[in-house]
């Protein structure tokens, strides 16, 4: 029991060796033509450039916090300057799991539309391999810093007074704070990255110009496939990494309550701190194993393939873990008038890993291709993009209603079972089993890019046929991650609010208090604010975009000579004439896609400086000037409000995009036929360029908010306790 902790952080590194190995493998994969390959270094070099930008950028934030806390703390009983030094290695993590996801996507994207020439089967095995790496290097990343950062600590201050446990706990915080804020910042500024080239690329293209997606006459284009990489491989990497990380280290704080009872029931004292390490630890390995799961046969399912990884995993995961918490809890004890049992933690779990799933299921039926809701947007586009719009903000209201029941059951059935603890188990449960989860949703994008680059390669048309199987399965499932992300930052949120409380001695939050009253209208309202700050930041790089677009378009004359062609057959490129793809070559290299790249990536850099300053600020300023109460108050605010808006913003948009889709495959609905280039499809275009930064940008990024506020509160917790206790 005691020699366990130092497995921890060598499970860890095991995950990082078992991702680079998958790495090598990838690099090992035939390459394809010269062209997959020119193009597939240019969206590389594009998202290498973002992540070089928005770095040089973070560092100097980074920096100026790291002396802020460490200067804060210096000194004190329970905590310690060396806080900084978590909070910097938790900022490292979180950057490093981003790049090293990048790097690989983007390494695995054109092998994959090759590997589409010969079959289904290897271009899925390559897709998904490339998204594991995201998921191995975000776990590995997670349990080898914080493995380490508490073996290194236990040494210098050891578990047996009350006073050095709260150090240990207060400054093994600061590893969370840091991954939350380079999620932040990875999140908005990947989503508004992503979603300004997607409306330049869509608007401008599609509607305007009458070409395919992915065309390469399109300026956007590239810069569109890179944002697909910054936003849902390193943005959704960074949030599932923060999630995580904020989920181990609520438990632990909550476990360091029982210190004193295991001890005096001569049981191993720090079995609930430790805990949650342990946990991850196995759900490393488990998630290893589900990766293998993951296989398909030519003319086979996908989206099975996929199930069975993800499935198959949880369920070994629950035996796994009625063993762990068996060994590390004892049987039943009492604390604070409740009466815990291991049995009751293991319960807990078991519904957060359960409420997780069942909410990405809920969000799948709401966003799915074929489903009711989308179909009703279908419908409603007939009449025009106002209908379109008004369905589909119907839809996004009315799936915020399944979501937050099954939250708010798992909430009530994980403290029924084990109090506090059992909620911060719950969003561990949840997120257990990330690194399998982190693959299949990785895995979206890099098939997505992979479909473009055989649009932009010209290859056949069986090819594209693969690429098109693979990435309808990508949109599910990144659908489906949509919804676990904001399940898992929902119950994160709690876990770390709880643990703000029990750090700031807070016992209860009366709402009858005016304090507490006014923080919860506050806190309400900073979800809307902070959602502002980004459309804001997304529709001002679109004009840009679009602009731009529009420029090439008019003064570029190749370009404007290929779209005229491109015009008279209605974007249609089989018929065009022999003598008329003499035109095609002259403008191929002609499109400026480096400026393209260049609008979103500037763009990125300055609204992401705003949102962020709101998220940390606001919390400071409350909590320092007006003290815990209102602190919780407006946390309370922002979680049941930033929940609510994260769900119907990111299901609109995906409702919009899947409408959109539909239309583009052709379906009848009451006789009236939906397909490409009717005015019911240009509708569609329009409630989709509506829903992108919905459900990429403000959506995703209202996940990093109610865990970002409450790592912060729970950071400066026992600074403003004491102010409180003084005043």
């Amino acid at each position: 029991m005691t020699d366990i902790k130092y497995c921890i952080p060598i499970i860890g590194l095991i995950r990082l060796l078992f991702a680079f190995y998958k790495s090598y493998w990838i690099g090992k994969q035939e390459k394809g033509s010269e062209k997959m390959q020119k193009i597939g270094v240019a969206i590389s070099d594009g998202a290498m450039a973002f992540l070089k930008a928005e770095y040089s950028v973070l560092v100097y934030f980074v920096i100026v916090v790291a002396a802020l806390l460490a200067w804060m703390n210096a000194g004190k009983d329970d905590s310690s300057a060396l806080i900084s030094v978590s909070f910097i290695l938790g900022a490292v993590s979180s950057a490093l799991a981003g790049y090293i996801g990048m790097k690989v996507a983007t390494k695995a994207n054109y092998r994959t539309t090759h590997a589409a020439k010969t079959g289904l089967e290897k271009a899925l095995a390559i897709a998904f391999t490339g998204g594991s790496v995201m998921g191995l290097a975000v776990v590995g990343l997670g349990v080898f810093g914080l493995g380490a950062l508490y073996i290194v600590y236990e040494n210098l201050w050891g578990w047996e007074t009350i006073q050095s446990a709260s150090k240990i706990i207060n400054v093994i915080t600061g590893f969370s704070l840091g991954a939350s804020s380079i999620a932040l910042f990875a999140r908005v500024g990947g989503g508004i990255y992503t979603k300004a080239a997607d409306v330049g690329a869509d608007l401008v293209g599609k509607v305007e110009a009458g070409i395919p997606e992915d065309h390469p006459l399109n300026p956007a284009t590239i810069a569109d496939n890179v944002g697909d990489n910054v936003g849902d491989v390193a943005g959704m990497g960074a949030d599932l990494f923060e999630s995580y990380i904020g989920s181990i280290i609520g438990s632990m704080v909550l476990g360091g309550a029982f210190i004193p009872v295991f001890r005096s029931m001569g049981y191993n004292a720090t079995g609930a701190v430790i805990l949650p390490l342990i946990l991850a630890a196995v759900g490393i390995i488990i998630s290893i194993i589900g990766t293998f799961m993951v296989r398909v046969k030519e003319g086979g399912n996908p989206q099975t393939a996929l199930n069975i990884g993800e499935f198959g995993s949880s369920a070994i995961m629950i035996v796994a873990f009625y063993f762990i918490i068996n060994k590390f809890l004892p049987e039943s004890w009492s604390f604070g008038g409740i009466d815990y049992t291991a049995m009751g933690v293991f319960y807990a779990t078991i519904i957060g890993l359960v409420a997780g799933l069942l909410v990405g299921l809920v969000t799948e039926h709401y966003t799915k291709l074929g489903g009711k809701p989308v179909l009703s947007i279908v419908r409603q586009s007939k009449t025009g993009a106002a209908t379109n719009i008004i369905a589909g903000i119907g839809v996004g209201f009315e799936s915020t209603a399944m979501p937050v029941m099954l939250i708010a059951a798992g909430i009530m059935g994980a403290y029924y079972f084990a109090g506090l603890y059992g909620i911060a188990l719950a969003a561990l449960g949840m997120l257990a089993n990330t690194g399998i989860q982190l693959a299949v949703d990785a895995y979206g994008p890099i098939s997505d890019n992979a479909g473009g680059i055989a649009q932009m390669s010209q290859q056949p048309e069986v090819v594209r046929q693969r690429t098109d199987k693979l990435d309808a399965v990508g949109n599910t499932t990144a659908a489906i991650g949509k919804g676990f992300a904001i399940a898992s930052a929902a119950l994160t949120a709690l876990a770390l609010f709880a643990a703000f409380m029990q750090q700031a001695n807070i016992k209860s939050i009366n709402i009858a208090d005016p304090k507490v009253m006014a923080g919860l209208f506050v806190g309400a309202m900073l979800p809307f604010l902070f959602s502002s700050f980004a459309m804001k930041a997304v529709g001002a790089a679109a004009m840009s975009m679009v602009e731009e677009v529009r420029r090439q378009f008019k003064e570029i004359p190749e370009l404007k000579a290929a779209l005229s062609i491109m015009k008279k057959y209605d974007g249609d490129e089989s018929k065009i004439k022999d003598e008329e793809l003499k035109v095609f070559e002259k403008a191929e290299g002609k499109p400026d896609y480096k400026t393209c790249i260049k609008i979103s990536t500037n763009a990125a850099m300055k609204g992401m400086i705003l949102p962020g300053v709101l998220a940390i600020g606001s919390v400071v300023f409350v909590g320092f000037v007006f003290g815990a109460t209102m602190l919780g108050g407006l946390l309370a605010g922002i979680t049941t409000s930033g929940v609510l808006l994260a769900i119907f913003q990111s299901n609109t948009g995906g409702a919009w995009d899947n409408a959109k889709k539909q239309i583009e495959e052709g379906v009848e609905i009451d006789g009236y036929k939906y397909e490409k280039g009717g005015e019911a499809h240009k509708a569609s275009v329009v409630g989709d360029t509506v829903g992108d930064p919905f459900k990429d940008t403000s959506g995703p990024s209202l996940n990093i908010l109610l865990k970002l506020t409450s790592v912060v509160a729970l950071v400066i917790a026992p600074l403003i306790a004491v102010k409180d206790a003084i005043s």
